[in-house]
């Protein structure tokens, strides 16, 4: 027989044997006791988001140099400026929580010549508002809050209580269809922002 050979067979036969000792110091060991129960906490789920009805704006014209908040409904557009700015949706957290307040938004610009321009479709974060504001050679617009209430009244479509049969339409339908209105302006110093429904 080799070396090689002697020397595999010694090696094997050390550790069969520091196998049959672990084995039996393994059995005679107790049984462990069993790890205590960890509660779980269920994952946060997109239900912690609230849905806002109104969400609150800024704008700046660079010309004056004046920011102007306005409060805007959920698929009603208000025009600051050449710029008119609909809001979608607008979520916020619990007040335990992060905040977190979003909007998705479309700005749409008049031009001189009397025709809409869509500028802006997107996400736009209060927390971080230069992340995706409106950028404009005039006017920027940016999410400041979204909330439950408002000082502005709200659309006539809201006020009024739509019938039941227009019920089933989306107010931004409404929006659509309808013309232009100037709504009076919460400030009287000559803001520019005016509401259309």
């Amino acid at each position: 027989m080799s070396i090689f050979g002697r020397i595999s067979v010694r090696g094997l036969t050390a550790a069969a044997a520091a196998l049959a000792a672990c084995g039996t110091a393994f059995a005679a060991s107790p049984e462990p006791a069993p790890a205590p129960a960890v509660p779980t906490q269920a994952a946060p789920t997109g239900s912690d988001r609230i849905s806002n009805p109104v969400a609150e704006f800024a704008g700046i014209d660079k010309i004056t140099g004046r920011i102007i908040t306005f409060d805007v409904y959920i698929d009603e557009t208000v025009q600051f400026g050449a710029l008119q700015v609909t809001p979608r949706v607008c979520y916020s957290r619990p007040q335990t929580e992060d905040p977190k307040t979003d909007s998705f938004v479309e700005v749409d610009e008049i031009t001189l010549d009397r025709k809409i321009r869509r500028i802006f479709t997107g996400w736009m974060f209060a927390e971080s508002p230069g992340l995706n504001a409106v950028e404009h050679a005039v006017y920027d617009v940016w999410l400041k809050e979204c909330k439950q209430k408002s000082d502005v009244p709200a659309p006539d479509a809201v006020k009024a209580g739509a019938p039941k049969a227009d019920a089933g339409k989306s107010n931004g339908a409404k929006a659509a269809a309808s013309t232009p209105k100037p709504a009076t302006a919460p400030d009287t110093t000559g803001d520019e922002t005016t509401n259309t429904n």
